[in-house]
């Protein structure tokens, strides 16, 4: 038989002409062991999505319990599956009283694809305004609202009746008007960058929608489940939004999104036509043990206190001529360097120190490092001390 390496070019559908090729036998916490044994410190928890590390024994006790009860039994939403509603419950003790009803689905995308239809459906209104270097996922509406030409103009003719503004500017917030449905926003731009939205912007913003009865889709997908220091990235900003959307880091690996806003308007989903929104694998119930498990551990053990530290500690080793910037919320960063060409070359060497880092969609000039939570100080020393080697090596300089 061919190795498994070719097999997987053969075979498996690739996003470039060149992935990693990291051939992984088994992870656990902070790292990967590829099947020669060499262990990697995940940097990025496959972006943003083990917020709780690799396989947290808390997480695969959720999913071995659930395993001996149910796997999945019906199109979603017409039983009452006590891991669906439990997490429900679960989630909606963590945000305001507005944002009380929850929408499973099986990934961000879909969840910004039911978040667009609830703010149309709900408000009968058909303009999107999204931002300037967004990213909301790969499917046909979350492309219509990426703001990044590059990966858009192959699909084209997209979503019609959509507008792009500027993050940070004040004299945007005049497009929000009665006839805008949502506005989408990543509460801080995960692939711009990690770009920062100021508290006086999103004030105003939140001001806007309310004056313009347009509603505020705030995309935590990345920011969600503590990743920035706070459970959910808004809370830094004193606003709240309309329709909160999340996925990635909340199913400790098991694949789940979610849709959230208050009853009155996720009923409109239910009439007129009735099955507004449906999905057949939404909420599987052995995902939505995992993401219960899952905010029991950022809670119970306490992950969030220790954030800031972790942050200013990265910060306080990282540093280099080389380096130009870094921007940073919680456990969120970019490390900006020269030129994709000077960082693509440091990336593939810290990888090959036993580090995996990666690079951002719209802004390829900057590191991304977003490890789990579970980081200790130890191994972010370590991973700190490779990155500078990186660097350093005579190839990269």
């Amino acid at each position: 038989m061919l190795p498994l390496r070719q097999l997987f070019l053969n075979h498996v559908g690739q996003t470039s002409t060149t992935p990693l090729m990291l051939e992984i036998a088994s992870a656990e916490g902070v790292y990967m062991t590829t099947t020669d044994g060499k262990k990697i410190i995940d940097l990025i928890s496959g972006i943003g999505v083990s917020n709780v590390g690799h396989r947290h024994p808390k997480v695969l006790a959720a999913i071995e319990q659930q395993l001996g009860k149910y796997l999945h039994l019906m199109v979603y939403g017409e039983l009452v599956q006590s891991p669906q509603v439990l997490l429900a419950k679960r989630l909606v003790q963590t945000l305001p009283p507005t944002l009380d009803n929850v929408y499973f689905v099986n990934s961000g995308s879909e969840a910004i694809e039911g978040a667009l239809k609830l703010a149309k459906r709900f408000t009968r209104k058909s303009e999107i305004i999204y931002f300037e270097n967004s990213y909301h996922g790969s499917s046909h509406g979350a492309l219509s609202i990426m703001g990044n030409e590059y990966f858009k103009q192959a699909y084209r003719p997209l979503l019609p009746d959509t507008r792009m503004i500027r993050l940070n500017e004040l004299d945007d917030l005049e497009y929000i008007s009665q006839k805008t449905a949502c506005v989408v926003l990543e509460t801080i731009q995960g692939e711009a960058g990690v770009r920062i939205p100021s508290a006086g912007y999103m004030t105003a913003l939140a001001t806007r929608c309310k004056e313009t009865n347009t509603l505020l889709v705030l995309d935590e997908i990345q920011t969600g489940f503590g990743r920035t220091g706070r459970f959910w990235a808004f809370e830094h900003f004193g606003i709240c939004p309309d329709i909160l959307v999340c996925a990635k880091g909340m199913g400790g690996g098991m694949p789940i999104g979610a849709f959230i806003s208050s009853k009155e308007m996720m009923n409109s989903l239910s009439e007129n036509p009735v099955l507004g929104h449906i999905t057949t694998f939404g909420g599987h119930p052995v995902s939505c043990a995992a993401s219960l498990a899952v905010i029991e551990v950022i809670v119970n053990d306490q992950l969030l206190k220790d954030i800031s530290d972790k942050e200013a500690l990265f910060h306080q080793l990282l540093k280099h001529p080389k380096i130009k910037n870094i921007r940073s919320v919680g456990l969120m960063m970019a490390v900006e360097f020269e030129s994709y060409a000077v960082l693509k070359k440091i990336i593939d060497k810290a990888i090959a120190l036993g580090v995996l880092t990666d690079w951002f969609l719209h802004c390829d000039n900057s590191m991304r490092i977003a490890p789990p939570l579970t980081i200790t100080i130890a191994e972010i020393e370590f991973a700190c001390a490779k990155i500078l080697h990186a660097i350093d090596a005579d190839d990269c300089l």
